[in-house]
């Protein structure tokens, strides 16, 4: 059996190291991410997956622990799809993707990042639904998907985001009712329009999506 001094040591190594095994986990979810797009000004010339963390990258943000928490590519020329790999982007909190050339679904896997306070993602051209798991993210404050292609109705779950200041999703092809229950019921009706929607639901009656 192996003297306890030995077995304590090696938990403290474990404990020591344990960082970087996360933040390399974060850099391998970005390296991912980086195959997936196209680069053709090469804004993402310094994401080098051979270093231990991404801290170092341009429009990557760590905290004081080397977790990344913002990831900024707003209006970066950059095209191509996203993939499942950013919801390992656990303490994420900015993610800015604006004007680009995004294509594709957004990933359900989004909803797994807890940390979230802003989602940039407008002025693209993302398709298919708003994904259901945006509901988990209690901390999120903007939401802007506005200017994108996509479609289906807004997910009802999205009421119980209490944080939630900013909601846009105009210039999509989205449809059914508007909700006005939790924050719905303090955004502009320009957050909604150039879309199929139907207008605000009533209160008390089931919401009903009429051709989605």
């Amino acid at each position: 059996m192996a003297p306890l001094s030995i077995v304590s040591s090696f938990l403290t190594f474990l404990l020591c190291i344990s960082p970087a095994f996360s933040t390399n986990s974060e850099g391998n979810a970005l390296h991912a991410l980086r195959s997936r797009l196209n680069d053709a000004t090469n804004v993402l010339q310094s994401w080098d997956p051979t270093l231990v963390n991404p801290c170092t990258w341009f429009h990557v943000t760590c905290d004081s622990n080397n977790h990344v928490i913002r990831l900024d590519l707003g209006n970066s020329n950059i095209s191509g799809s996203l993939g499942p790999e950013l919801g390992e982007l656990k303490h994420l909190q900015y993610l800015e993707l604006y004007r680009n050339d995004i294509s594709g679904k957004i990933p359900k896997e989004l909803g797994k990042l807890k940390s979230l306070v802003s989602m940039d993602m407008y002025g693209n051209r993302f398709e298919g639904k708003i994904p259901k798991s945006f509901s988990k993210l209690k901390s999120l404050r903007f939401l802007r998907l506005n200017n994108n292609k996509l479609t289906g109705s807004i997910p009802r779950e999205l009421v119980s985001l209490s944080n939630l200041k900013v909601f846009d999703v105009s210039n999509n092809d989205l449809c059914g009712t508007i909700p006005v229950d939790g924050p719905f019921g303090t955004f502009s009706m320009e957050s909604f329009e150039n879309n199929r929607l139907n207008g605000p639901e009533l209160k008390g009656l089931v919401p009903y999506d009429f051709g989605c």
